[in-house]
């Protein structure tokens, strides 16, 4: 960071500032302090007729993998919001968010993704800007080896415990790399 964005000054330093823990840039001429914190990525699994929705990526990173729909939440938005909006982008359909499913930690990379499960209410398998291929997988037939994230194969193995047990529990997890 070389100037402030709050008054234009290039006088920033890289200090730990009074009552914190953790150096932040710092601007010597306004005291503003700028905080970098982890991105959000929102998601789900989108189930439709007992199958499971993924998209194979149109674009970097993993292009050719694939993927749960899902992407960075915006500001202003819900994490609720940023999933629906994410699948959409990515799967183009529309969808009916039922509860959090996963929490996963990229710690190394200052990203948490969540995902969501919902079902698919109106399905076009047609690609998107995001994603050259639609396809619903069975849960036997899902591409393990050719999975995009971590995240995503978290979410799936998660999912197919809950399905065994017959529960909705919330899993959180975490990938150092």
């Amino acid at each position: 960071m070389k100037f402030c964005s709050n008054c234009g000054s290039d006088q920033i330093v890289f200090i730990i500032p009074k009552g914190d823990n953790n150096r932040r840039f710092v601007c010597n001429n306004c005291d503003t302090i700028f905080y970098h914190n982890p991105k959000i990525v929102v998601g789900c699994i989108p189930l439709y007729q007992g199958k499971i929705l993924l998209c194979r990526r149109a674009i970097q990173p993993r292009f050719g993998f694939w993927n749960l729909p899902g992407g960075y939440m915006e500001n202003g938005e819900t994490v609720e919001d940023g999933a629906k909006r994410e699948t959409q982008e990515e799967a183009n359909v529309e969808i009916t968010l039922h509860h959090l499913h996963s929490v996963f930690n990229l710690p190394t990379v200052n990203q948490v993704f969540l995902h969501f499960i919902a079902t698919v209410n109106k399905i076009d398998l047609s690609p998107t800007l995001e994603s050259s291929e639609l396809r619903l997988f069975e849960f036997e037939e899902i591409p393990w080896n050719e999975l995009a994230f971590h995240s995503n194969k978290f979410a799936l193995e998660t999912f197919l415990q809950n399905k065994e047990k017959k529960e909705t529990k919330v899993h959180i997890g975490s990938f150092w790399k």
